[in-house]
C-alpha cells in the first residue's frame, strides 16, 4: 500500500478509524467539559493513539489461537477461567453446598415422568425447572442438564401451527410431537435413552422468580439506580460485577451442586447441552466447572457475534478473548458443536480446525467434534440426532441410532413447578432488589474473609484480590525494548532540560504525550526518575512560561529526573483543552454495560496502561518513584503499583505518592463517568488499590486523618512501614510529597 505524499499522525487516525469501523467496530462518541488553561509546545497533532479509534463490540472477530504446546494452555486457561469466573462475579469461586430443592407433581409418561423442581440458589432467587426420570434405573445413571436459550417462553416453548409447518417442509423437523415441541423431545428422547434431564430456566422465563425479562430486554430504569435501591443494569450493579450472566452461571453451578448429590446420579457422567443463549450457558458452566464432563452447545460458539442478549454479556468477558476460547475450556473433555446458517455458518473452517489442534496436543482427537448444517439458526431434530449421538458415544448408553419416539407432550398446567400449595415467590423490582442485596451481601463476605491477618493470609490475599486486579487490568507490563521514545524537542534553560517526548506502545498502537525535565547542573544525579501525574496532565508541573512549579524545581536541585505525562484523553489528547466528562460507550439498543466493556478496557484501566509504559519508558534499571495527585490519578497510580506489586516488576515502582482527594467508587453513578471501574466496589473501592500495593513505601493523602482499615492490616500482615498519612489539603500536597521521596 502505498502513501500519499501528505499522510501524517493525522491521516493515519482517520485511516485507522475507516477501517477499525469496518471491521465490526463502533465509532467513540465523548463529551468535554470546561477549559482547563493552556500550556506551551504541545505536540503538533493529536497523538496518533489507536485507542481514540472506534470501540470493538459483540460483532467483531475473535479468532482463538491454538497453543503451542499444553505447558503453554496450562497457563492461559488458568487466565481464561479466571476472566469467566470475575466477569460473571464469581471469583473466587463458590464453593458447592447442599441445595435444598422441592421435587413435587410427578407426572407420569410412557418409559419416563417429569417431576417439577424448584430450589433458591441464593435467597431470593429461583431456580426452577422439569426433571425428567425414567421409569427404570438399574445402578447410577448420566444427568444432562438442559438450559434452553431465547425460544419464547422458553422452557414452555411450543412452534406455532404455521411454524411447524415450515420446519417440516424444510426438513429440520420430522413429524409432531417432536418437531412442535423440539425443548421436550430433546428432553425425552435423552431421557429414553437412560439418562435423567433437568430442563431449568434462564432468567425471566416461565416459572422464573424473581427476575422478569428485563434481563434479556433491557432499557434505563433510572428508579433502580439509587444508592440504596438497585437492581440489574445500573452502575451500582456493574460496580460490583452483578449481571444477568453471573446469576445464570451461579444458578447453572447451583443445579450442578444438587444434580451430583441425587442417589440416582453418576457424578462422573453430567453433561449439558443448549442452544443459542442456552449454547452460550453451556460452555460457560464447562468453562468453569469440571464436573461437566461432556458438553454440546448448538450453534452459538463462533469467531464474529458473541452474543447479543444482555445476558450474554458482562464486564470484563471477551477482552483477548472469544466463544471459541471459552469453548475451548472444555478440553480434553468430549465436546460437540453444532452450526447453523447464522454467525456460525464458518465453525468448519474457522475455530474447529484451531480446536481439534488443541485436543491433538492432549491426545483427545476422538473428543472433538462439529458439524455444520443447512439450516437457520436452530437445535432442530437434524442437529439433535448429532447430539444424541454424541452423548450415547461418550456417556457409553449402548444404542446403535437414536430416533425421537411418539410421546404425550407436557402441558403448560403440567409443567409449571407453581401451585396452590406451592405459591409463586413474588415477582418484579422490590423482589429483584431483595435477592441481588442478598446475593451482593454473601460475595462481600467472601471477600471481607480475606482480610489478612499474616503473611499467609495475605498471600492468599494478594493471590485472589490481587488476582481480580491482574484480570481487570488485563495486560502486563511491558517489556523494555517494546516502548519507544519518540523525541519532539529539546530546550536547554538553564538549570535544567526540557524535552517533550511521545512515548509509544507500538504493538498497542499506544501514543502519550510527555515532558521529561532533566537536571543540568547538579553534582547529585538520581538514577531513579520521578513520575508525576496529575488530573489536569502534563502541563500542570509548569508555568505557562515552561518553568517547573516549586516543587518540581526543588526535585531538579536535588537530581531527580522528572516526567509529566498526558494519560488518555488528558491534555494534548483533546487540543481544545477541555476535560473529559463522559467516557465513550458502544451505542446499543439495550442498556447494558457489558456491551462496552464486555470488549474493551475501561478508560481508567487504559490509564493504568499507560502508567506502565511510562514507568518503563524512563526506568534505567533502579526502578521509578511515582506520583499521583487527584481524584482521578490518585487512585489510577494506586492500581497501577498495585498491579506490579509482584512478579518480575516488583521493582519497577520504588515508592509510591498518592493523594485520592476522599474518592470512592460508589460516588459513580453513570455507565459514562471517566471513573467507572467495574467491580472496583466488589473487592473493596480505593482500598483495596491501596492495600495491595503493600509492602511498597508509600505517601498517602486524601484519605482524612485515619489509614483505611484494610490497608492498615495489609501492611501489617506484609510486615511492612504503614504509609505515611499526610492530612493537609490537596493544595499542599505535592510539596509534601516531594519531601517525602528526597528524604
Amino acid at each position: 500500500m502505498t502513501m500519499p505524499d501528505n499522510f501524517n499522525r493525522r491521516s493515519a487516525l482517520t485511516l485507522l478509524a475507516g477501517t477499525m469501523t469496518t471491521a465490526g467496530l463502533l465509532p467513540i462518541d465523548v463529551t468535554f467539559g470546561e477549559e482547563t488553561g493552556s500550556g506551551i509546545d504541545q505536540t503538533a497533532t493529536i497523538p496518533a493513539d489507536r485507542r481514540l479509534g472506534p470501540l470493538k463490540n459483540l460483532t467483531g472477530s475473535f479468532p482463538f489461537e491454538p497453543p503451542e504446546s499444553l505447558e503453554a494452555w496450562a497457563v492461559r486457561s488458568q487466565q481464561l477461567r479466571r476472566r469467566v469466573l470475575l466477569a460473571a462475579g464469581l471469583w473466587p469461586p463458590p464453593k458447592p453446598k447442599p441445595v435444598n430443592a422441592t421435587v413435587w407433581g410427578p407426572v407420569e409418561r410412557e418409559g419416563y415422568s417429569v417431576r417439577r423442581v424448584y430450589f433458591q440458589s441464593s435467597p431470593g432467587l429461583w431456580v426452577t425447572g422439569s426433571l425428567y426420570k425414567p421409569a427404570k434405573i438399574e445402578g447410577k445413571i448420566p444427568a444432562i442438564l438442559c438450559p434452553h436459550g431465547h425460544w419464547k417462553e422458553g422452557r414452555f416453548h411450543a412452534h406455532s401451527e404455521e411454524q411447524f409447518e415450515k420446519e417440516l417442509t424444510w426438513g429440520s423437523e420430522q413429524d409432531r410431537p417432536s418437531g412442535r415441541y423440539p425443548l421436550q423431545s430433546r428432553c425425552v428422547t435423552l431421557c429414553r435413552m437412560g439418562c435423567l434431564v433437568f430442563h431449568y430456566d434462564m432468567l425471566g422465563y416461565a416459572d422464573s422468580a424473581p427476575i422478569k425479562m428485563i434481563a434479556h430486554g433491557t432499557r434505563r430504569r433510572p428508579q433502580m439506580e439509587h444508592a440504596d435501591h438497585w437492581g440489574l443494569f445500573s452502575p451500582q450493579a456493574e460496580l460490583r460485577l452483578i449481571s444477568a450472566l453471573g446469576l445464570q452461571t451461579f444458578n447453572s453451578l447451583r443445579t450442578v451442586d444438587w444434580i451430583t448429590s441425587l442417589p440416582e446420579v453418576d457424578a462422573s457422567r453430567i453433561g449439558v447441552t443448549g442452544a443459542s443463549g442456552g449454547g452460550t450457558q453451556t460452555f460457560m458452566l464447562t468453562a468453569i466447572d469440571d464436573r461437566i464432563s461432556a458438553a454440546f452447545p448448538a450453534v452459538m460458539a463462533s469467531t464474529s457475534m458473541q452474543g447479543g442478549c444482555p445476558c450474554e454479556n458482562a464486564c470484563y468477558l471477551r477482552i483477548d478473548a472469544g466463544n471459541i476460547d471459552f469453548t475451548a475450556l472444555a478440553a480434553p473433555r468430549p465436546l460437540g458443536l453444532s452450526a447453523a446458517n447464522d454467525w456460525t455458518v464458518h465453525l468448519e473452517s474457522e475455530g474447529l480446525p484451531e480446536l481439534k489442534q488443541l485436543y491433538s496436543l492432549y491426545g483427545a482427537d476422538e473428543n472433538i467434534e462439529g458439524k455444520y448444517f443447512d439450516f437457520e439458526h436452530n437445535y432442530n431434530a437434524v442437529s439433535r440426532a448429532m447430539m444424541y449421538a454424541f452423548f450415547d458415544k461418550h456417556f457409553r448408553l449402548g444404542h446403535s441410532e437414536v430416533v425421537e419416539q411418539d410421546y404425550q407432550p407436557l402441558t403448560r398446567s403440567e409443567m409449571t413447578v407453581w401451585g396452590p400449595d406451592h405459591p409463586k415467590p413474588p415477582c418484579g423490582e422490590s423482589a429483584e432488589v431483595e435477592a441481588i442485596t442478598a446475593f451482593n451481601r454473601a460475595r462481600q463476605k467472601q471477600i471481607e474473609a480475606l482480610t489478612p491477618s499474616d503473611h499467609k493470609s495475605f498471600a492468599r490475599y494478594q493471590e485472589i484480590v490481587g488476582g481480580a486486579l491482574q484480570t481487570m487490568v488485563g495486560r502486563e507490563v511491558p517489556n523494555r525494548d517494546s516502548i519507544e521514545r519518540l523525541p519532539l524537542s529539546k530546550v536547554d534553560q538553564g538549570d535544567f532540560l526540557r524535552e517533550s517526548l511521545l512515548v509509544s506502545s507500538p504493538e498497542y498502537g499506544e501514543e502519550i504525550p510527555a515532558t521529561h525535565f532533566i537536571p543540568a547542573h547538579t553534582k547529585r544525579f538520581d538514577p531513579r526518575p520521578i513520575i508525576w501525574l496529575t488530573d489536569g496532565g502534563r502541563m500542570s508541573l509548569e508555568s505557562p512560561d515552561g518553568v517547573p512549579l516549586a516543587p518540581f524545581a526543588q526535585l531538579l536541585g536535588r537530581g531527580f529526573p522528572v516526567i509529566g505525562a498526558d494519560l488518555l484523553y488528558q491534555g494534548d489528547f483533546l487540543k481544545g483543552k477541555k476535560r473529559l466528562i463522559k467516557a465513550p460507550i458502544v451505542p446499543h439498543v439495550r442498556y447494558a454495560l457489558g456491551y462496552t466493556f464486555g470488549y474493551n478496557h475501561p478508560l481508567f484501566i487504559r490509564r493504568v496502561h499507560d502508567v506502565f509504559a511510562i514507568c518503563k519508558a524512563f526506568d534505567r534499571g533502579q526502578g521509578v518513584h511515582l506520583v499521583g495527585i487527584g481524584r482521578e490519578v490518585g487512585p489510577i497510580v494506586a492500581a497501577a503499583a498495585a498491579a506490579c506489586a509482584n512478579g518480575k516488576d516488583s521493582r519497577l515502582i520504588e515508592r509510591v505518592a498518592i493523594f485520592t482527594s476522599g474518592f470512592r467508587f460508589t460516588e459513580v453513578a453513570s455507565f459514562d463517568d471517566p471513573m467507572m471501574l467495574p467491580g472496583a466496589v466488589r473487592y473493596g473501592d480505593v482500598p483495596f488499590l491501596l492495600a495491595l500495593n503493600a509492602p511498597r513505601l508509600m505517601w498517602l493523602g486524601g484519605e482524612g486523618n485515619q489509614l483505611p482499615e484494610l490497608v492498615k492490616r495489609s501492611y501489617s500482615a506484609a510486615d511492612a512501614p504503614a504509609p505515611l498519612l499526610f492530612i493537609g489539603p490537596e493544595a499542599g500536597a505535592a510539596a509534601a510529597a516531594a519531601r517525602w521521596i528526597v528524604s
